[in-house]
């Protein structure tokens, strides 16, 4: 194992125990990378794209159609790895008031929230050509039935929020979600180190089946919202994980490609 591996191992022991355990049994977990809320360049962006050529990690970045740039395409065209998801439509909150956050929540008529997503992801193919992906990233990671029953039909055969994948009926999308927030967002600064230890720790060992059937581990980002500690904690996570044996980085094989 690398030095780097070394020292970040011994900043999440848990997590490294773990995947020395899997790797000990000569079985793998796969890892994939989401970053929320791109619309322009700035230099959080470029800190972000920044961590991801360092370890060679491949990063798919949810960027918000309503105001995405033609600089950040321009910004994307020369970094490899780096996927484009459609993050929502204007990252714009209709709950009612005291409900939880949600743009695409079942708030709205079906007729509006499809032309959104349609308009949407038209935008984005247009900004993005062929580093588009036809994953749907609602924003806050919340979506209602009405808004998911129309993702497949609108060329979108993939839903991605947090937390464990929800088995799909015919017609629904399927999920390639996230798992490891590296943000507390009550505190509003990154995770303790012991906690996101925790965290993924949990996350490996609950990987029970195969390689080829085990639901793959997002890490999720959202660089525009980072203090410093969450930026050091993502460096020292993705340092654990990209070096580890027991960890697959395909995270754009696990993408669809847009027909």
């Amino acid at each position: 194992m690398s030095v780097t591996a070394t020292r970040t191992g011994s900043d999440f022991p848990r997590s490294a125990a773990a995947l020395d355990r899997l790797s000990g049994e000569g079985r793998q977990v796969s890892l994939w990378w989401r970053d929320d809320d791109a619309r322009s360049v700035t230099p959080e962006l470029d800190r972000l794209l920044g961590l991801a050529k360092r370890h060679a990690l491949p990063l798919a970045l949810a960027v918000i159609p309503v105001g995405a740039e033609l600089a950040l395409a321009e910004r994307l065209a020369g970094e490899a790895g780096v996927s484009v998801l459609l993050h929502g439509h204007a990252h714009a909150n209709h709950a009612s008031p005291g409900e939880k956050r949600a743009e695409f929540g079942d708030h709205r008529p079906a007729d509006v929230m499809r032309g959104e997503i349609v308009a949407g992801k038209a935008r984005l193919e247009d900004l993005f050509a062929d580093r588009f992906r036809p994953v749907f990233v609602p924003p806050w990671n919340r979506i209602g039935r009405t808004a998911r029953a129309l993702l497949a039909g609108l060329g979108l055969p993939t839903l991605s929020v947090y937390g464990a994948a929800k088995d799909s009926s015919d017609g629904e999308p399927a999920e390639l979600n996230t798992h490891l927030d590296v943000m507390d967002w009550r505190a509003m600064r990154g995770l303790t180190f012991d906690a996101a230890d925790g965290r993924l720790a949990a996350l490996i060992d609950g990987r029970t089946g195969s390689a080829a059937v085990a639901e793959p581990i997002g890490l999720l980002t959202h660089h525009l919202q980072h203090d410093e500690s969450a930026w050091a904690l993502t460096d020292r996570l993705l340092g654990l994980l990209v070096a580890h044996p027991a960890v697959v980085r395909d995270g754009p094989a696990l993408l669809p490609i847009s027909k």
